[in-house]
């Protein structure tokens, strides 16, 4: 017996593993006709409240409303008025002009690290005009979008970047994870897709009580490897619960292509299908398609029609953040050569295309948007910038965890700022 298992085991053909790797690498020529880019207005839109099952077929198209010509086309076309249109266009190019001038600033040394989404915009903004405005955003790392689109101070956002003395949250986090209980914007993690069961959680809380607002989460393709990620589409999924997961598959997690978290066997949006919700994959760089997906599974939501997960297909035109170089991993020509264009100038090429808008008013927003990024940084650099020293008091790190200071962490604040005036006299601030 044991020689018959041997010759059987002899005859076997050697297993192998598929190690993911992306068509294009630093130097390549690239080519994305393969991509299959469908044509905008061919993709039908069903009811929001139909079966799960007629949306799958979305999740292996592409809803897409503007086309070359820069008009709206099809029934994903949501017919917004030209000032709603103006507006998504004036915050996704304010949100483009912050992102310059923080990076500057990072690479000034005013702040340690800093993470843009040029070419991502319409995916923040254009969705979050999408939901009502007490609706819960649980986002991920690169919605600044998000909280522009609120009408959040950018002195703020810039106070929080550089952890100055007037930091709202006593510069405790990382730059860029920002938090507005008043704006209804749940507070950043660096711990990747652990937003998601919280934005589950608050969902099915919201309906246990009978309230009105739903929840909106926002992750990375990378992500949707974590674990996290399939317990929270099980639970939403099983209770119903009204939340909208949004993928951005922008095609690189830091330096690992989508391919590792699975792009390579299907779209994004095909996994709603194995847990049973509804799913739709959109031109993430089509603002007027993100806004039609976003309202569509918001009011799916909100009549009890359960979740819905979106993937948003679109690019990451920038590193992943300030401190990677994509230059090392990818080629250069990609950013030219992604078949969907820039999201700010395709919504810019569609007012112009209504006769609501023309290059010269673009060109004096782009200006005055810039003049008010640099207004506020300037306001926010009054409070201090990293190193300058003018940070909250040092006392205040043992605060906000306990309504009463236990003991223990009484007698380590005291020795921690007895040291500190030993080592520092003239920096201590008490």
């Amino acid at each position: 017996m044991a020689d018959a298992t041997d010759e059987q085991g002899r005859n076997r053909p050697k297993l192998a593993l598929h190690v993911p790797e992306p068509r294009y690498r630093p130097g390549d020529a690239v080519d994305f006709s393969d991509l299959g880019i469908t044509q905008p207005g061919d993709q039908p839109r069903p009811d929001e409240a139909c079966e799960a099952k007629e949306t799958y077929p979305l999740c292996d198209d592409l809803i897409r409303v503007l086309g070359d010509d820069g008009k709206a086309h099809g029934p994903w076309d949501p017919r917004l008025d030209a000032d709603t249109l103006r507006r998504m266009l004036r915050e996704m190019a304010l949100v483009r002009a912050f992102d310059g001038r923080m990076y500057r600033a990072q690479r000034q040394g005013k702040t340690s690290f800093y993470m843009k989404c040029t070419g991502e915009e319409a995916t923040s903004v254009c969705a979050t005009h999408a939901l009502a405005g007490d609706d819960m955003i649980f986002p991920s790392y690169r919605q600044q979008g998000c909280l522009i689109a609120r009408g959040y101070a950018l002195e703020e956002m810039i106070n929080q970047i550089y952890s100055n003395k007037g930091d709202k949250l006593k510069g405790r986090q990382l730059p860029i994870m920002y938090c507005s209980k008043r704006l209804s914007f749940f507070t950043i993690s660096g711990n990747l897709a652990t937003q998601l069961p919280q934005a589950t959680g608050f969902a099915m809380a919201s309906a246990s009580k009978g309230d009105s607002r739903i929840a909106a989460t926002w992750v990375g393709e990378g992500s949707t490897a974590e674990g996290d990620f399939h317990s929270a589409m099980t639970f939403a999924t099983v209770y119903n619960a009204p939340v909208i997961f949004n993928v951005i598959n922008n095609q690189w997690a830091i330096s690992s292509f989508s391919g590792f978290a699975g792009a390579e066997r299907a779209t994004f949006a095909a996994r709603a299908i194995g847990y049973g919700m509804a799913g739709l994959r959109v031109d993430g760089n089509d603002p007027l398609a993100v806004y039609a997906a976003e309202r569509w599974a918001a009011d799916r939501a909100r009549s009890n029609g359960g979740p819905t997960l979106i993937e948003h297909f679109t690019y990451r035109a920038e590193g992943h953040s300030t401190s990677d170089d994509p230059s090392a991993y990818r080629s250069a020509e990609e950013r030219d050569e992604w078949p969907l264009g820039d999201p700010v100038m395709r919504l810019k090429n569609h007012l112009i295309a209504l006769g609501e808008w023309s290059e010269e008013q673009q060109e004096a927003q782009d200006a005055e948007l810039d003049q008010m990024v640099k207004d506020a940084q300037k306001a926010a650099e009054k409070n201090g910038i990293l190193g300058h020293g003018l940070h909250h008091p040092f006392a205040t790190m043992f605060e906000d965890v306990f309504e009463e200071l236990p003991w223990h962490l009484e007698e380590q604040s005291e020795q921690a700022i007895r040291e500190r005036e030993i080592k520092f006299p003239e920096g201590l601030k008490k």
